[in-house]
């Protein structure tokens, strides 16, 4: 029982930990995507991330292991599940506004929560029936509250997201049980530059921008190193973990308390306060307390 409630601890913390990163890299997209088209700033955060991770992964497993590792499912993983997922993700910022994709990630709990029951890596309690409820109407609460500029597609780009994103870090968690969590999430990563790579090469084709539209300067590199680094790097690392100790569904309901945090970042870059979001959030913390398991178990 100790065990269960450490577990459940530290992997709440982690998952906190994981959203307060992620929430640090809107603001940064933010400002990258008013000179930097999408798809640019989609290859450029991986190709740097990759760069700085892949060493690290290097040192931590060692080369044998990370040569082992099963680079073909960590292709489909990381491009079809986090490449497609973090594409989509930016061009529905770039349509929408950063607190606004934030806040209709709150689906993540529903979704996450179904392909645990469609696994078999959970079954339906009633604690965490009503912990999924209450996270939702915590979502709908801050959702209240936004005055999006455009939704639509913008709307709809943002939930194919959350799905790809949920079902990514579930196999990232599951699939690789012999690598580290930083080899678990750099492998993923490197999959998703492929897509990146892919994705660069044929809107080049089509004649789109695929360069800054303006040169890159300190403030933009200082940006991309947030939105790599940070808020992708070591956020999915801190989620991956969270996951491990959680379960994909659980550790999801934080995703929505990430709308509060985003609002207080952008807050100290000179934007309001918002007490209708600062409620929802309130509820998703309250939803994560009644949603938890006495009996957390590490999934399969």
């Amino acid at each position: 029982m100790a065990a269960g409630r450490n577990s459940a601890l530290s992997g709440n913390g982690l998952a906190v930990a994981s959203m307060l990163t992620w929430a640090a890299g809107f603001p940064a997209a933010e400002v990258l995507l008013q000179t930097w088209p999408p798809v640019a700033l989609f290859a450029a955060r991986l190709a740097l991330a990759v760069a700085i991770m892949v060493p690290i992964w290097l040192l931590i497993d060692g080369p044998s292991r990370v040569m082992r590792a099963r680079w073909m499912r960590a292709m489909g993983v990381g491009g079809v599940g986090l490449g497609t997922g973090m594409f989509l993700i930016i061009v529905a910022q770039k349509l929408t506004d950063p607190v606004t994709v934030a806040i209709i990630a709150s689906c993540a709990p529903l979704i996450a929560t179904l392909l645990e029951l469609a696994s078999g890596t959970r079954r339906l309690r009633w604690n965490f029936a009503l912990g999924v409820l209450v996270s939702i109407v915590g979502g709908l609460i801050a959702t209240s509250a936004m005055a999006p500029a455009q939704l639509g597609l913008g709307a709809a780009l943002a939930i194919m997201s959350t799905g790809l994103f949920c079902w990514a870090s579930m196999a990232t968690a599951r699939d690789f049980p012999e690598l580290s969590q930083t080899g678990r999430t750099t492998i993923t990563f490197v999959g998703g530059l492929v897509m990146a790579s892919l994705l660069v090469f044929s809107a080049a084709q089509f004649g789109m921008d695929v360069l800054p539209s303006k040169p890159v300067d300190a403030q933009q590199l200082g940006m991309l190193v947030i939105y790599a680094l940070i808020s992708m790097g070591l956020s999915q690392v801190l989620f991956i973990a969270s996951i491990g100790k959680l379960g994909v569904a659980l550790s999801s309901f934080h995703i929505n308390i990430a709308p509060f945090y985003v609002m207080v970042i952008m807050m100290m870059m000179g934007e309001e306060w918002n007490s209708t979001r600062a409620l929802g959030a309130g509820i998703v913390a309250l939803a994560v307390v009644l949603a938890q398991d006495r009996r957390v178990t590490r999934p399969a």
